[in-house]
């Protein structure tokens, strides 16, 4: 269910903007499982398959955007978008607020990483 109003740190999209992060988590998905099929059919060398890890992290940053009805990009810029379409933003005027909302995106940030070094290393250790 998304959220219909800003909340400082917690949610700062609407539904427009999280149907795009679920279309960028899948967009990376896809990707991620594609690129390490081609690595495992090629028979690559494993920190090659490291790149694995890019649109996993493209996944995960765009699943947990989604999932948390926050923008990481939005957090950082000091904005909020609720509007109909996606890239309609008003300006978050309380500097708390944006506080809040950067320490979110970072966290955001931090675990996309997290995910994607996990899903580089497996793609790393399963033999092809």
């Amino acid at each position: 269910m998304s959220q219909t109003e800003y909340i400082p740190g917690v949610c700062n999209i609407g539904g427009a903007e999280v149907r795009l992060r679920k279309l960028v988590g899948w967009a990376g998905l896809i990707g991620a499982i594609a690129l390490w099929g081609c690595f495992a059919w090629a028979k690559v060398a494993p920190p090659i398959r490291l790149w694995v890890g890019g649109p996993a992290f493209m996944s995960a940053l765009g699943f947990l955007q989604a999932r948390r009805n926050f923008c990481v990009n939005y957090g950082l810029g000091g904005v909020s978008g609720f509007g109909t379409r996606a890239g309609e933003t008003e300006l978050v005027e309380d500097v708390e607020a944006r506080e809040q909302d950067r320490r979110t995106s970072w966290r955001i940030i931090a675990t996309s990483a997290l995910v994607a070094a996990a899903a580089a290393v497996a793609a790393w250790l399963v033999p092809t």
